[in-house]
């Protein structure tokens, strides 16, 4: 069974770690190993990073990378940089990684895979400025889109932003979160992978999940599990109300009957 927790858990889990003795740079690089392990890396590959640790996964992803001889190109959306981060960031300019400075209407159609490293788990409100318009453009590329611990612009909570990337993959790190199946995420996910870097929880929140793997109904694929209350469009919308919208009765009812709502097919 995975443990499926909420952002405050995995917060706390993660500065535990660090205060029993762990280097977060340690942390930093198991999250970029785990994204490296979770897919085929091949063609056009660019890396779009924002400011905090999520971006700084994708610099050490783009280290590694380098290591195996796959080329890579960041896109840094910010100038800022969070410590650890900022470590990864030296190694993969030291490693020879192109760099670039994301620019408004940017064009990111020539690249065959686009890496999400925007924003993390932390985030919460309404995206704005470069930010807005890098998830803009990973969306309207046609590339494959790795989104790395959540879809950038997506609270980990609750599963709903205003704008949100549109991922194949999700690699998400150490456990996952609870917004992953509620809210708008399942039409945001195509598949869902767990990176796990060995971080210990200090506590459980109540929802579980089967199997490790999962792959959501954009995929045309659906979850089967004892912990999961499956629904068709049809069942949602008959119980919606005040004009709710389809994801919005599946977050109503799994958090009334604290099991995981799965709607099945496409719509």
């Amino acid at each position: 069974m995975e443990k499926l927790i909420s952002v405050a858990v995995m917060r706390d889990s993660d500065a535990a770690e660090i205060a029993s003795g762990t280097d977060s740079k340690i942390l930093m690089y198991r999250a970029g190993l785990g994204i490296f392990r979770s897919f085929d890396w091949h063609g056009k590959i660019d890396i779009v990073t924002g400011s905090g640790n999520n971006g700084g996964d994708g610099y050490a992803l783009a280290g590694i990378l380098a290591d195996h001889s796959v080329p890579c190109c960041l896109y840094q959306v910010s100038e800022r940089y969070s410590e650890d981060g900022k470590y990864y960031y030296d190694q993969a300019v030291e490693k020879g990684v192109e760099r670039k400075q994301f620019s408004e209407g940017e064009d990111l159609s020539r690249y065959d895979i686009l890496v999400d490293c925007l924003l993390g788990t932390g985030f919460s409100g309404p995206v704005r400025g470069a930010f807005q318009q890098a998830i803009q453009a990973i969306n309207r590329a046609k590339a494959y889109v790795v989104s790395v611990d959540i879809n950038s612009g997506m609270n980990g909570d609750t599963g709903k932003g205003d704008l949100v990337v549109r991922s194949d993959l999700t690699v998400t790190i150490g456990y996952l979160k609870a917004g992953m199946f509620l809210g708008e995420a399942v039409w945001k996910v195509g598949r869902l992978v767990v990176a796990d870097i060995g971080i210990r929880l200090v506590r459980e929140d109540f929802f579980l999940a089967t199997p490790e793997e999962m792959v959501f109904p954009r995929s045309g694929l659906s979850l089967q599990s004892s912990q999961v209350t499956m629904m068709t469009p049809g069942e949602a919308e008959s119980v919606s109300k005040n004009g709710q919208t389809i994801p919005d009765v599946a977050q109503e009812i799994a958090l009334r009957s604290q099991r995981l709502v799965r709607v099945l097919g496409k719509h």
